[in-house]
């Protein structure tokens, strides 16, 4: 071999050396594989699901949020988000068959003050504002604010989600309703605790007036004495309530846009939704 062979034999082998640490990675990896038919078909299903289910959130979103405007619930202070949450677990529940044929839907918002008032009845079917007063949460809850929840007996803490209310009694608040909670792990030992609406002295403005906020109970949500029997006669007997706060451990299966869709088309045979609501599919 002549010297100018070598010469060029030496400089590849150099360059060589100078790329091998470079390439070495893509050369010794295991190299990815196609995807699959299956695979494939599986990312479709998966695409198509969301696709479906983010569809009938935005059906949703359209009925109820004709709902919350028609009835001036905005003005009232009450969070489209509350309301939206509270409708979807109201139709669920009803699709589930707890619920009576009472069109009625109880809202709280613990997010808010215990100066403000902080709870609403609505008629679904009627669209009218039936009750909006002060509603006080649990000693061990917070001060002003609601902050911690609690479905443990003897913690005196308000417990959040859904509930169903049942049948009135009268004890030492007077005239008070039970309240069945729904949601495992959140509220469901509501009527091993007593949890129940009443009326109470301290869930009035004199109240705030004199201490800064409401006072508060061992759990219930206390209503101001003179609402709180027209309120219970209101939602009494299996009607649906929600209670709503921020939590981010907070999951309801009563929160199915595509079950809530269901019972509205089931419930509205003819099509009496707002304009612009397409429910053909």
């Amino acid at each position: 071999m002549d010297k100018k062979k070598q010469r060029w034999h030496a400089k590849k082998r150099k360059v060589a050396k100078r790329l091998f640490p470079l390439f070495a990675p893509l050369i010794f990896s295991p190299m990815a594989a196609p995807i699959s038919s299956s695979a494939a078909k599986t990312k479709t299903k998966k695409t198509t699901k969301e696709t479906v289910s983010n569809y009938k959130i935005m059906q949703f979103d359209q009925v109820a949020y004709s709902l919350y405007n028609e009835m001036g619930l905005g003005q009232t202070g009450l969070k489209y988000e509350v309301f939206s949450k509270a409708l979807t677990g109201y139709y669920n529940m009803k699709h589930e068959g707890r619920l009576s044929g009472k069109p009625v839907l109880t809202m709280v918002d613990f997010t808010k003050s215990s100066t403000q008032k902080r709870l609403w009845v609505v008629d679904v079917e009627k669209k009218e504002l039936l009750h909006h007063t002060y509603v006080a949460h649990g000693r061990n809850s917070g001060e002003e604010f609601a902050e911690n929840f609690s479905n443990d007996n003897k913690s005196y803490m308000s417990s959040i989600g859904f509930y169903v209310t049942q049948n009135t009694y009268h004890g030492k608040h007077g005239l008070s309703l039970k309240l069945e909670g729904v949601d495992e792990g959140f509220n469901t030992n509501a009527l091993e605790r007593c949890i129940v609406i009443h009326g109470a002295e301290y869930a009035s403005p004199k109240f705030i007036d004199q201490a800064g906020r409401l006072g508060r109970s061992l759990g219930c949500p206390a209503l101001p004495m003179e609402e709180h029997e027209d309120i219970i006669n209101t939602v009494v007997g299996e009607t649906a309530m929600y209670v709503h706060a921020k939590s981010d451990d907070y999951t309801s299966h009563y929160l199915d846009h595509a079950t809530a869709m269901a019972e509205i088309v089931n419930e509205n045979p003819n099509n009496t939704l707002p304009p612009n609501t397409d429910v053909s599919s």
